[in-house]
């Protein structure tokens, strides 16, 4: 099989899963967006999957991101989506070319990746990122502080605020993994009653290849699948995801 017959039957039987997915929580699967992550795939699988229609591709590392972006610019329809954990001193980078960021907790880095965007610019989409493990290895705002940050952001007007993200226990137990999703939804639900003017609460990026299927039942918009697509990869999931101690595969 070639390798652009190989992405196709890996694409078809992805979407095929979201509505299974979708069906058993009585979703329309239009609801549900497909996040390709890309770290670590070379680019020619990469433009493979462009060939396929895919226009937009999650990365964790925005160096990674960056050459990629570089390499692919004539692809000049090509979204690129920072999943991963951003230093403030990477910011300048990330403000020149993504176009979607889903890990925003701080801030300090709200500020930073606002005055870039501006000397670019340029106006992008952001997540807020959200630990809904509880586990101190991992980024994101614990629940309870997200409301009061939320409300900070109306002062950084390069940054439009879409949703919410979370990355549950990495755990085959789902008694662990789905509450990490309805903690999700529960607060995005709060949040579209409490948010200031111009904050959008729409988007639940949640889910990745081990629970994507769990996390669409419990109301994800936004899936980000790696590895079930890509196929494995050689370096380690917890040199891309902080607190991953194996268990299940990452995104």
């Amino acid at each position: 099989m070639s390798q652009i017959d190989s992405l196709r039957a890996n694409f078809e039987a992805i979407r095929a899963r979201i509505a299974a997915a979708c069906q058993r929580a009585g979703r329309d699967p239009s609801e549900v967006r497909l996040l390709p992550v890309s770290k670590t795939v070379d680019e020619a699988r990469l433009r493979a999957a462009y060939a396929l229609g895919i226009r937009e591709l999650g990365e964790n590392k925005v160096q990674e991101a960056q050459s990629k972006s570089e390499a692919m610019a004539d692809l000049d329809d090509l979204r690129w989506v920072l999943i991963g954990h951003l230093q403030g001193n990477k910011a300048k980078h990330a403000a020149r070319f993504i176009s979607e960021f889903q890990a925003l907790h701080t801030t300090r880095l709200a500020e930073t990746l606002d005055r870039r965007l501006q000397m670019e610019g340029r106006g992008i989409d952001v997540l807020v990122q959200v630990n809904t493990s509880g586990e101190e290895s991992k980024f994101g705002l614990p629940p309870d502080e997200v409301v009061d940050f939320v409300r900070t952001l109306p002062a950084y007007p390069s940054l439009r605020v879409r949703g919410l993200m979370t990355l549950a226990m990495f755990s085959k137990d789902e008694s662990l993994v789905r509450p990490c999703f309805v903690r999700l939804r529960e607060l995005r639900d709060r949040l579209r009653q409490e948010a200031p003017d111009g904050i959008g609460m729409d988007e639940l990026s949640m889910g990745m290849s081990g629970d994507f299927e769990m996390a669409i039942e419990e109301g994800a918009t936004t899936v980000r699948v790696g590895t079930a697509i890509f196929g494995a990869r050689p370096t380690a999931d917890s040199d891309y995801w902080p607190g991953f101690a194996g268990g299940k595969s990452g995104a």
